[in-house]
């Protein structure tokens, strides 16, 4: 949910091996088989290169005809997801709230919202995932809670109430005793006006980072860390696979109050948000050191739950929007103090245009500046316009995403995609205010039309409704009209559909050795129209890639030192022609090949 007004945003692992006693070791007590220690390499490692796919529950599958996704239309849809390839889903929150943010304004940590079912219902999809080697992944959100949370109730009611400082308070500037004064500093809310609201009943202001009824909690209060430990152990006892950390970046604030920086254009103007404000640096209010020692807790937390079982099976996500690859590489944490296993790698994300030298860039610096660590992948997510209207020309839209999701799987490291990407969903906005659901539309409308376009309902056939709901249902959002071409029904029946190319690709990512866990190397680096890059791992062939990131038609010579010139194609563009060799890969218009190099 980390939503910023410079940028919108807020797996049976292949590295299994053979396991096997070494020469002279005695024989295995009883419970440490070479079975056992595969099986728990298995557990420990089941993240890495991982396929993991985001599905916004409201949005997914309705089984009860009310119009809203929930847990139970999730469990129907699992097996779609096993064919896909995915090894876990997670899940955007599904706690009870009172949906001002959608999830995001939590009012009870330990149970389920209504609207998507039970826990009941939860363990039941838990164990339905589980027997199709599926883990379900929860969103933690600990930097607010909604403003109807107990603990806030509590919080607001006096100035002494023991859960005071469980949220940050402040007087204002200039208050009197018949006047609030002025705000603390110049935060802002990253859905547009101040972050601090006036509390009439305490004579306070309240910090919210995010929306006014998301209230931010005081990290700097360990009943804060306890009761987060607390209720990870809860989900995880419930068997949950790991947990997606929201707008963890966010979590601390300058003591000071200093105000922020207003960042300004190249003639020292100051450069104007979506609401039309000043657009602040963040450098009070993001990416604060104290982050480190909460994620580090977090991680010893997980660790412990799981230490009479399988030591690191729990995988922690991080949200992390971060300004460049030094301060992502921070975010996996010290030697001997790990944080994140996959810290999200925004700095590929959301490029945003087709530029080759960039891509090449953000890819060498996953592979070189990540001291070894796994990057994790992805190029869209329920914050964001989807693929089609950051990349897309409006023509190539089909062709654009095989590009970017070769990007996304033939590439090192862990996959993250959000429902819909494999048929190739598009962003369908609102188009009159009276129909925003997202508090970010309404309060930013027309400059800002809010997040409803990347979460209208999933597509499944061409009936009304898409499949998603009951004909005659009225849906939470709208079902785009282009469900009617747009859908896995009908892609699921043309190979050369995109959805065909994504099972192809996971596929790959799972079965090819270099895919699963060989490295990048850049390959044709002058080259400013086609990106390509070789996989390589000891013992199996060499693996190259290459993405013409044009309309034009392009050709590409590359060479590897020791490697035959003969190719033999894994993947490549629907109709397209096989390479003779290495010297000469014909591209079309926007086109992908994938080939393996023989000797």
């Amino acid at each position: 949910m980390h939503w910023t007004k410079t940028i919108a945003g807020c797996v049976t692992t292949l590295l299994l091996g053979a396991v096997t006693l070494s020469a002279g070791a005695q024989s295995a007590p009883a419970g440490h088989t070479p079975q056992a220690a595969a099986q728990q390499n298995r557990e420990e490692n089941w993240w890495k290169n991982a396929v993991i796919y985001e599905i916004y529950p409201r949005s997914f599958q309705d089984s009860n005809g009310d119009g809203i996704g929930d847990l139970n239309g999730i469990t129907q849809r699992l097996d779609y997801l096993q064919k896909l390839g995915v090894d876990a889903i997670w899940l955007t929150p599904i706690y009870p709230s009172p949906q001002v943010d959608f999830g995001y304004d939590i009012s009870d940590y330990e149970n389920i919202d209504p609207q998507y079912g039970t826990l009941a219902d939860f363990d039941r999809l838990v164990a339905e995932a589980g027997k199709r080697h599926i883990r379900v992944l929860m969103d933690m959100v600990m930097n607010h809670t909604s403003d109807k949370h107990k603990w806030f109730l509590e919080s607001k009611s006096s100035r002494t109430n023991p859960y005071r400082d469980w949220y940050v308070w402040r007087d204002g500037k200039g208050e009197t005793a018949t006047s609030k004064g002025e705000p603390p500093n110049n935060w802002q809310s990253g859905f547009g006006g101040s972050a601090w609201q006036w509390d009439p009943t305490t004579r306070q202001y309240y910090y919210h980072k995010f929306y006014i009824q998301q209230p931010d909690l005081n990290w700097d209060n360990p009943k804060v860390h306890e009761a987060f430990r607390d209720i990870m152990a809860f989900w995880m006892k419930r068997g949950v696979g790991g947990f997606r950390f929201d707008a963890i970046t966010t979590l601390f604030e300058d003591p000071s109050l200093a105000d922020e920086g207003v960042v300004k254009d190249a003639n020292g103007e100051p450069i104007l948000d979506a609401f039309g404000e000043p657009e602040l640096d963040n450098s009070k209010t993001d990416n604060l050191p104290g982050v480190h020692a909460v994620m580090q807790e977090m991680h010893a937390e997980a660790q412990r739950f799981d230490s009479d079982k399988f030591p690191g099976s729990r995988v922690l996500i991080g949200e992390t929007y971060l300004p460049n690859i030094a301060e992502l590489a921070k975010q996996y944490g010290p030697p001997g103090k790990p944080e994140f296993e996959l810290p999200m790698d925004t700095q590929l994300a959301f490029i945003n245009k087709l530029d080759v030298a960039v891509f090449r860039a953000k890819l060498t610096d996953a592979e070189e500046h990540l001291d070894g660590h796994l990057p994790l992948l992805l190029f869209d997510n329920h914050d964001n316009p989807r693929i089609d209207a950051r990349y897309g020309d409006g023509v190539h839209d089909t062709d654009i995403e095989r590009v970017l999701s070769t990007v996304l799987f033939a590439s090192r490291g862990t996959s993250l995609f959000y429902y819909g990407d494999e048929i190739g969903m598009k962003t369908t906005p609102p188009t009159r205010k009276e129909d925003v659901k997202d508090p970010v539309g309404v309060t930013g409308w027309p400059k800002e039309k809010g997040r409803d376009g990347e979460r209208t309902p999933m597509q499944w056939n061409a009936m009304p409704n898409a499949g998603f709901s009951a004909a005659g249902v009225k849906t939470w959002l709208p079902v785009p009209p282009n469900a009617a071409t747009i859908n896995v029904k009908a892609e699921e029946a043309d190979p050369a559909s995109l959805l065909a190319w994504y099972r192809g690709l996971i596929q790959l990512k799972k079965t090819n050795p270099a895919f699963a866990h060989g490295s990048n190397t850049m390959l044709d680096t002058d080259n400013t129209k086609v990106l390509s890059w070789m996989r390589q791992v000891a013992g199996s062939p060499t693996v190259v890639v290459s993405l013409n990131f044009t309309a034009e038609p392009q050709t590409v010579s590359l060479s590897i030192p020791g490697a035959g010139g003969k190719l033999t194609t894994l993947l490549k563009t629907p109709g397209a022609a096989d390479p003779a060799s290495l010297s000469t890969i014909q591209l079309g218009s926007f086109g992908v090949y994938v080939g393996e190099v023989g000797k």
